[in-house]
């Protein structure tokens, strides 16, 4: 289950919506132990791959309106990476570009698992190797129904 940070959980309730917060920010995949909760640090985690559109460093967004309480990613962009490491991914955040992973509750972002089946991020190989190229071709988030 997704994880998010205080910083933004108390942004989404008082000043704007996940959209307006989160575009502009990228996927991180690590390898390594996965912090307790998306406000502590990322401790001896080791960063496999940066996320961004086209593996170009720009920001990822979001599409503009959601379906059933479901926001993807846009669908005009192609989320990609060049792996910085070889390792196994364990987990993700995704945060905005001067998040520097320290323990914060003043940093929105997003965390969960990655696995092949059944994780927040499915990969088809967790297993990353340094240089091949990442890609992210869904993902999506969703607030539950009542």
């Amino acid at each position: 289950m997704f994880k998010v940070s205080t910083a933004l959980r108390n942004a989404m309730l008082a000043t704007g919506s996940f959209k307006s917060i989160m575009d502009g920010g990228f996927l991180k995949l690590y390898s390594g132990a996965v912090p307790a909760s998306a406000d502590d640090a990322l401790g001896a985690a080791v960063l496999l791959v940066t996320i961004s559109v086209s593996a170009g460093g720009t920001g990822l967004t979001f599409e503009a309106t959601a379906t059933n309480g479901i926001l993807s990613k846009a669908t005009a962009e192609t989320w990609q990476g060049v792996n910085a490491a070889s390792g196994t991914a364990t987990f993700f955040r995704f945060a905005p570009s001067a998040d520097t992973g320290v323990s914060s509750t003043t940093e929105p972002r997003v965390q969960g698992n990655v696995g092949v089946i059944g994780s927040d991020l499915n990969l088809s190989n967790t297993s990353l190797t340094a240089s091949a190229i990442q890609t992210i071709n869904h993902f999506n988030v969703a607030l539950p129904t009542l």
